[in-house]
């Protein structure tokens, strides 16, 4: 059914983008603006696309109907047609719901967060452009216009990582992230052409894709299949192309909160569900994406047991949860993955912006040991952040056991082992590292009074409703065992997902290993920093401690090598053979331009005598030619 109100969730933020960006341009040049306007305009827009999503949402869920907007035709050229349309199916608008909401209570965070800082029209100006490049990418009707989606979180990523760049950290930071997605947004492009080329149609939207996917050819398939995951490995911040994520930090907390929940690393699951119809028919591949997902869960959870930043531990456990995701949805549990999506989005939004006020309350001080010495209290804070690492850790009845429970259960049905095991001992690490952090924050004894410090009802009031969220948005997708109806996967019907169908007692007793799991890293994590003594902190040293030296060997592998690979073709190939080539055939013409340029030199004699030569020269050939 065509719906018009389509392409107002996206103009929504995007108007609101411009609207800011332009108060922002004359509060600077002209007259100040109140950061009143700004907050108005950046909080409402979001407001406004979520009260639509729910609007269709209602509909679709009353009428059992799907909505499409046809735009325009973007590009017609021979075989290819690309239209700027928009899809709300089942899929498209579970993801738009709580990508509007979260990224709503995140906007309102923000006023609290950014209050008195000089940017702050042009901050949000920047947060309103990313969540509507995020819709952009959920509601797109085709892989290009999805595209233009990836791209623009991208961008807004880097705009906002770099939001200090006084600061240099801040704009090497931002440079990373930006060139470690431009290596998989390659992959991503070349996988769009190889699918177009493998189908040989006129229409690229997916529902065309999928009815005619039986005809491509399925080596074609299986690269192009590939290659798109590359995009997702970069997007998503699995290995090998996840080291942006950690440094992505630099940024505000708020960005920090944006990327890590409703928008920048959820879009390479949202692509790899969305082509559903092609991982179903690639098995090879969905099982590659599956291990890719369970070691990147496994190291970045024993890189977050040594690291002392409490930013930098919640993006590691982002990495680490967004490999449970690419396990399930690797393995063809599409809605079990995207259950995941959304459970997480309350708790680690939650994390994100509880972190954010712990800092600012320190006056900008991240390090955890440092942060518990001079610790102050928060109680709306530390009751928030508890219930989002019980949450993360998977203690039932919080969301986040019914999710990872059953990705766990998922690997188990399809006799992936070694994969359920990796996830079991990655469940321990992260019960771990998240009550490490929490025990040392909020816990461990201090010399400090714990004096009580104001925090702004706009940094509180999200809390709190996220962590409704992250208690109770678990209970959507009910196991059956439990006499639940399952009504995320039912609403997520349209992917063919693969559902659990384990036998009761397997189920129990899975739940109840995990739980043990879970269970027994809350415990070595209380026995180790429940009373550890602050004034001796731990340092990031050793090979955990120093995230393995990937990094470091990043460094030599790809950017000094590339250093002197641009070296060698500047001062070796650039300048000795190709122009030392160019200069020297350019000498030799000049030389012997100055050569022949002596014969034209003015003097009325020297043509003379060069008039006798030649005409000498004429008389001796014909008095040899005739024998006179």
């Amino acid at each position: 059914m065509n719906s018009n109100l389509l392409v107002w969730i996206i103009l929504a933020p995007l108007l609101g983008a411009v609207l800011n960006a332009g108060f922002y341009f004359y509060h600077i040049k002209k007259e100040k603006v109140s950061d009143l306007v700004f907050s108005i305009i950046g909080t409402g827009t979001p407001l406004i696309s979520f009260l639509i999503t729910l609007y269709l949402f209602l509909r679709m869920n009353e009428e059992g109907i799907i909505f499409k907007q046809e735009l325009f035709t973007w590009l017609s050229i021979d075989k290819l047609n690309i239209n700027m349309g928009l899809l709300a199916d089942n899929l498209s608008i579970f993801m738009t719901m709580f990508v509007t909401f979260v990224g709503w209570l995140i906007h309102i965070y923000a006023i609290g967060y950014m209050r008195g800082d000089k940017g702050f029209g042009k901050f949000f100006a920047y947060f309103n452009l990313f969540l509507a490049s995020m819709l952009i990418l959920v509601l797109a009707d085709n892989p290009i216009i999805l595209f233009i989606g990836w791209e623009g979180v991208g961008v807004c990523s880097y705009l906002l990582i770099k939001f200090y760049y006084g600061n240099a950290q801040n704009v090497i930071a931002a440079n990373k992230a930006f060139i470690a997605n431009r290596v998989g947004d390659f992959g991503f492009l070349l996988g769009v052409v190889t699918l177009f080329f493998a189908l040989g149609e006129v229409d690229l939207s997916f529902t065309s894709i999928e009815a005619n996917l039986s005809n491509a050819s399925s080596d074609l398939l299986l690269l192009s299949g590939f290659l798109l995951f590359i995009g997702a490995m970069g997007k998503s911040a699995q290995i090998p192309l996840y080291v942006w994520l950690p440094d992505a930090m630099a940024g505000p907390t708020p960005i920090s909160a944006l990327i890590h929940a409703a928008t920048m690393v959820t879009a390479g699951v949202y692509m790899v569900a969305r082509f559903h119809f092609l991982y179903s028919g690639l098995e090879e591949i969905g099982l590659f994406i599956a291990y890719i997902g369970a070691f990147s869960a496994l190291f970045a959870a024993i890189i977050a047991t040594k690291q002392t930043d409490i930013k930098k531990i919640l993006a590691y456990s982002t990495m680490s949860q967004l490999g449970y995701m690419f396990i399930a949805v690797g393995l063809g549990f599409y809605s079990t993955g995207l259950f995941h999506v959304f459970t997480h989005a309350f708790f680690k939004a939650m994390l994100f912006m509880g972190a954010g006020g712990v800092i600012m309350a320190l006056h900008h001080e991240q390090n955890i040991f440092k942060i518990a010495q001079h610790r102050a209290s928060l109680p709306i804070i530390a009751i928030t952040f508890l219930i989002g690492v019980i949450a993360i850790s998977g203690i039932p009845p919080f969301s986040g056991f019914f999710s990872k429970d059953a990705i766990l259960a998922a690997a188990f049905q399809e006799g992936q082992y070694l994969i359920w095991a990796i996830a079991m001992f990655t469940a321990f690490l992260t019960a771990f590292y998240m009550f490490r952090m929490y025990f040392i924050v909020f816990i461990a004894p201090t010399k400090s009074s714990g004096k009580y410090v104001y925090t702004s009802k706009t940094i509180t009031l999200p809390l709190v409703i996220l962590a409704i969220g992250a208690i109770g948005a678990g209970f959507l997708n009910y196991p059956a065992v439990f006499g639940g109806e399952h009504l995320v996967d039912t609403w997520l019907n349209q992917l063919n997902s693969k559902t659990i169908h384990l036998s009761h007692s397997t189920e129990y007793i899975l739940m109840i290993a995990s739980i043990l799991v879970a269970s027994a890293g809350i415990y070595v994590a209380y026995k180790k920093y429940a009373n550890f003594d602050i004034s001796k902190p731990e340092e990031e040293i050793g090979l955990i401690g120093n995230k393995f030296y990937i990094d470091e060997l990043y460094d030599v592998l790809f950017v000094k090598s590339s250093k002197k690979l641009s070296t060698f073709i500047d001062k070796v190939l650039d300048d000795k053979i190709i122009d030392g080539f160019i200069m020297n055939t350019s000498s030799n013409f000049i030389n012997l331009g100055k050569k022949v340029a002596m014969l034209q030199n003015a003097n009325v004699r020297f043509y003379a005598a060069f008039m006798l030569i030649g005409m000498t020269c004429v008389f001796v050939y014909i008095y040899i030619t005739l024998g006179l």
